[in-house]
């Protein structure tokens, strides 16, 4: 099930509401906990029942494994649960890749299973990574299943994430059932909803609009064309998944409960170490506790810590995808991380601190970043690496011309375009491309520069016009639900 679907917004979660408040208001604890994991299961078996019945048996394989460990913290129980939970992933989501790898380099011709992705699966096999690990380092005391249950399959993080802890979410579990309403959580949990909603339908979908033509085109394509597409997928991946995380925030706070921030403003890092700081943090965190430390972190020498970074960020990229694409995604990021760790440890050490200095090296390593993530993107979103290069080449070699009419016609948003026509500059001559260059200059402004949803809320009062506001949003995304389209990170 969707957030940005009709049977989500007018059936699901108010029916979700209700049955969770009433039970809480006569403080039934297990059956709160029972009911949204019940609910949880709707949600996610909605897409497809074969994907529901595969995790409920990871939930209980784990539970089994968490239940042996805190009895015998034994490390060969662990790893048998990390391996267990490592080769279901692979299965699922690597094994036709490795497959094709293995027909490509020895000339095989082995038959591919095309195996279907149950839909978050990275994420609910990591969480449950991290509990039983946890648990066998004594962090995780006995838990009962019903809010293991819980932790896994909460459904607004379920999908796409946070990858939460424990000791994030297990205490708010053991006050369900003893805490009132909160109403003004609810109204701040509604309008980081909307926000995030907004993010995702109004703006994340129309810049995919005009990424789905670059890329389906791109021999048509003009230098400036690839440009610009480039730019729409950075700013399509930026609010599609801080949309998520905005919506994921707001559900959770309108059931009372806080999940942490996943997605924080990473277009206004000053660096790739600061980025990565922001942009799927509790990936970050995971990666950090459960795969560089263990390797040796920076306890080792220079050399060695470098090494652990990089392999960070090539298994961080082939987390995201099962592709030599998402390989090279990883490599670049990894690549700069280091050189940016290289360049704070030996040089930067070396350069003034006057205020201008710092202001202008402020400036330019932003830019610099957003470019080079921007160009990383490109292989984050192509289907192969040849598909990427193309993409590269035709925006530093391509023909130098006007920009495409048909890439300007994607951003023709019948609403906005009626503004246009109000306003008289429909007879323009380039009327056709305002909406992309307004929709672009807007979209570089609010992740670059303007608040985030996260700080917009908190300094929020629902007076006469931030109820208008709220109030005419809701209104344009749920008319834009017709063109609903799933969340980017569903992918992974």
């Amino acid at each position: 099930m969707l957030f940005n679907s009709y049977i989500f917004l007018f059936l699901f979660f108010p029916i979700c509401l209700i049955g969770y408040y009433g039970l809480t208001h006569f403080q039934k604890t297990v059956a709160a906990k029972v009911f949204l994991i019940a609910m949880s299961f709707w949600f996610y078996g909605y897409f497809n029942v074969s994907y529901l019945l595969i995790m409920i048996c990871s939930i209980g394989g784990n539970y089994l494994f968490h239940r042996l460990l805190s009895h015998r913290q034994r490390r060969e129980i662990m790893l048998a649960a990390v391996t267990l939970n490592l080769g279901v992933l692979f299965y699922f989501k690597y094994y036709d890749f490795f497959i094709s790898t293995i027909n490509t380099v020895f000339g095989v011709d082995a038959a591919l299973r095309h195996i279907l992705l149950p839909l978050g699966i990275s994420f609910f096999t990591f969480q449950q990574i991290s509990f039983v690990v946890d648990t066998y380092r004594g962090e995780v005391k006995d838990c009962p299943l019903v809010d293991y249950a819980l932790f896994v399959s909460f459904f607004p993080q379920l999908i796409a994430g946070p990858i939460v802890n424990h000791d994030e979410m297990l205490p708010q579990f053991a006050k369900v059932g003893k805490v009132s309403v909160l109403w003004d959580k609810i109204a701040e949990g509604f309008g980081l909803f909307i926000l995030g909603l907004s993010k995702k339908v109004l703006l994340a979908d129309t810049f995919g609009a005009g990424v789905d033509y670059g890329y389906a085109n791109i021999e048509l394509l003009g230098r400036m064309d690839a440009v610009f597409v480039i730019l729409f997928y950075a700013l399509q991946l930026y609010f599609d998944f801080s949309g998520y995380c905005d919506m994921a925030r707001g559900i959770a706070k309108m059931l009372g409960m806080e999940i942490p921030v996943n997605f924080d403003s990473p277009y206004k890092a000053v660096n790739i170490v600061d980025f990565w700081k922001r942009w799927h943090i509790t990936l970050n965190r995971f990666f950090t506790k459960y795969v560089y430390i263990p390797l040796g972190g920076n306890r080792k020498g220079a050399v060695r810590m470098y090494l652990n970074l990089m392999i960070v960020f090539l298994l961080s990229g082939l987390w995201h995808g099962a592709g030599w694409n998402y390989l090279v995604w990883g490599a670049m990021h990894g690549a700069l991380y280091v050189l940016t760790r290289l360049w704070q440890r030996h040089v930067q050490p070396h350069f003034g601190d006057g205020k201008a200095v710092h202001t202008i090296m402020t400036l330019v390593s932003r830019i610099v970043l957003f470019l080079y993530v921007s160009v990383a993107g490109i292989y984050f979103r192509a289907e192969s690496i040849a598909q990427a290069n193309q993409m590269i080449f035709t925006a530093l070699k391509g023909e130098v011309r006007k920009m495409s009419m048909d890439l300007a016609e994607c951003f023709q948003v019948d609403e906005l375009w009626y503004v246009i026509k109000v306003l008289h500059l429909d007879n323009m001559a380039y009327s056709r491309y305002i909406l992309m260059w307004v929709l672009l200059a807007m979209g570089i402004y609010l992740s670059m520069i303007g608040k985030n949803a996260s700080q917009r809320m908190e300094c929020a009062k629902y007076r006469v016009w931030t109820t208008a506001v709220f109030t005419v949003l809701t209104v344009w995304c749920v008319l834009t639900f017709s063109k609903v389209s799933t969340f980017l990170y569903f992918n992974f």
